[in-house]
């Protein structure tokens, strides 16, 4: 265990380190960029459920929530070690090279990182994942992959494409790692509780104040600041639907993609016209007179009812990232006004357009914001049947089927999936604490339906944050332990390939297609005509 620590902590020799390295089972190593909210939920995970990795190093602009996250994470009450704390992902990738020279020539140098898990805004993932490209790291992508679909494509061809993958990829496709989704799936495709799928309905239930919180006021309410809605929020929920329909491949059957993809949706409530009268020319929920009887303002809601209760958290520290910091120093009263001042910022008719994108305003009237993304959107996918296509065996679950999902803003609970599955021998109706299956041979028994409860999970998604995270480091660790190729540790525990993963998100891009075109799009020929491109470049 000494020696184990040593790799870790101290400053050795290339070949100190390789001696070292034989004897012990070597744990990956992280750098987190990006030390806001989907970072730390990553990190928690490590610490909380004891995962087989080492977060050894954080990449942030802002001073507080680098500090913070350390000192939860990485030194605790100790000072900063030179290869832990990095004001930028360049920062620390002029480091890392450097490391790595002096390390080549025999110098003591700290352990370099085994991977990075990137959550920075998504705009900037094509640019890091490309700067990082040539030092081989293995890679956690928060989602969306990237934004556009050209950036995808750009990030799959960097990343290797279809050819045998050099190392460990993985997206915060999270869904597929819940205790609750997993055992959906098994159901529905080990133990084929109700037969042969024949549709799904599901639904995202973004959440009223979270979806004004994020995409009305915040970072994601712009397709030209971020992207659509759908790909931002919901690009898990697509290959969620994929994964139970599509992505067979451990149980020895090959994809069964869809034929046609379709979508409609609105920007319905967020628009200047919808603003109450009642409202008149204000823009700023603090100075509105409607404010007291509205039920986005930001005043009732960071506030009054999350501040004053003695919230600090997401996403009060969204709004004020050195908030805790505030507050220990100055008092509680002090950073109130702190939080109020920020919260009554505005702009009007003569500040500059880059200016008003270049922030967030979480006190702006939620009718005078420059949002433009849906807040309600609906995608249908509908399969042929495809039951004897393939080298003349017959698989199950591969006749005609339809999947829908609607993505709505206007929703008590927020992001708490929810759906039905109807099959040829019964019915599935799940929602996030929940799995009903209700089998067509118990006729007007509604009592004999049998209820699965899966174990609650600790953090994010239902104990998807923590199952991404373990299958991630799982599949680095045995990488880079010798004990599989970066395939099988691929499959094995990360359960999803590059392929399916550019391929969910090419999915999003060919429903917003359909979409903005008022049309159908078939899949099947959209698809192959992407992979030629792909091929030609």
């Amino acid at each position: 265990m000494a020696e184990a620590g040593q790799i870790d902590t101290e400053k050795l020799t290339a070949s100190e380190r390789t001696r070292l390295c034989a004897a012990v089972r070597r744990k990956p190593r992280f750098l987190i960029i990006g030390a806001g909210q989907r970072g730390t939920a990553y990190a928690s995970a490590v610490a909380r459920e004891a995962l087989p990795a080492i977060i050894t190093a954080i990449a942030d602009p802002i001073r507080s929530k680098r500090l913070s996250f350390g000192k939860k994470y990485l030194w605790k009450n100790g000072a900063p070690r030179e290869d832990q704390e990095f004001d930028s992902w360049q920062h620390f990738l002029e480091y890392e090279k450097s490391r790595r020279e002096a390390e080549a020539t025999g110098e003591k140098v700290y352990a370099g990182v085994d991977g990075i898990i990137l959550c920075t805004q998504d705009q900037t993932h094509k640019g890091i994942l490309q700067a990082f490209g040539p030092l081989k790291l293995h890679v956690l992508c928060e989602k969306p992959i990237a934004t556009t679909l050209q950036d995808c494509q750009d990030i799959y061809l960097s990343l290797g494409g279809a050819r045998s993958p050099e190392r460990i990829f993985s997206t915060g496709h999270v869904l597929r790692y819940s205790p609750h989704n997993m055992l959906l799936r098994k159901l529905l495709l080990e133990d084929r509780a109700i037969g042969e799928l024949i549709s799904i309905e599901h639904t995202e239930p973004v959440g009223w104040f979270h979806f004004s919180h994020s995409y009305v006021r915040g970072n994601w309410r712009k397709e030209s600041l971020a992207a659509p809605s759908l790909l931002c929020k919901s690009c898990h929920d697509i290959d969620f639907i994929l994964w139970l329909l599509c992505y067979k491949t451990d149980f020895g059957e090959p994809a069964h993609m869809p034929s046609l993809v379709s979508s409609v949706g609105n920007l319905s409530l967020f628009t200047k016209r919808r603003k109450p009268e009642a409202a008149g020319n204000a823009t700023n929920c603090f100075s509105c007179s409607h404010e007291p009887s509205c039920n986005w303002s930001a005043k009732k809601m960071y506030v009054e009812k999350l501040y004053d209760k003695g919230h600090r958290d997401f996403p009060v520290r969204v709004i004020v990232p050195d908030i805790e910091e505030i507050t220990a120093k100055a008092g509680v009263e002090y950073g109130r006004e702190v939080l109020t001042q920020i919260l009554s910022s505005d702009y009007d008719a003569f500040t500059p357009k880059a200016t008003i994108e270049s922030k967030q305003w979480y006190g702006r009237c939620v009718w005078e914001s420059d949002n433009d993304v849906l807040d309600d959107q609906i995608v249908t996918l509908t399969w042929d049947d495809d039951s004897r296509s393939v080298s003349s065996r017959e698989f199950p679950d591969r006749g005609p089927k339809t999947a829908v999902f609607h993505m709505v803003a206007f929703t008590e609970t927020q992001c708490e999936r929810r759906g039905k599955i109807s099959g040829t021998h019964g019915e599935i109706q799940y929602d996030s604490k929940e799995i009903r299956v209700y089998k067509f041979d118990k006729f007007l028994q509604p009592e004999a339906a049998e209820i699965f409860t899966p174990p609650k999970a600790a953090g994010g998604h239902g104990g998807g944050d923590g199952g991404l995270m373990n299958g991630f480091s799982k599949a680095v660790e045995a990488v880079i332990n010798d004990e599989l190729s970066v395939e099988q540790a691929q499959a094995k525990y990360v359960g999803c390939t590059l392929k399916e993963a550019f391929m969910s998100h090419a999915m999003v891009f060919a429903a917003e297609e359909a979409r903005l075109g008022r049309k159908i799009v078939d899949w099947q020929d959209w698809w192959a005509k992407l992979e030629q491109r792909l091929l030609s470049q």
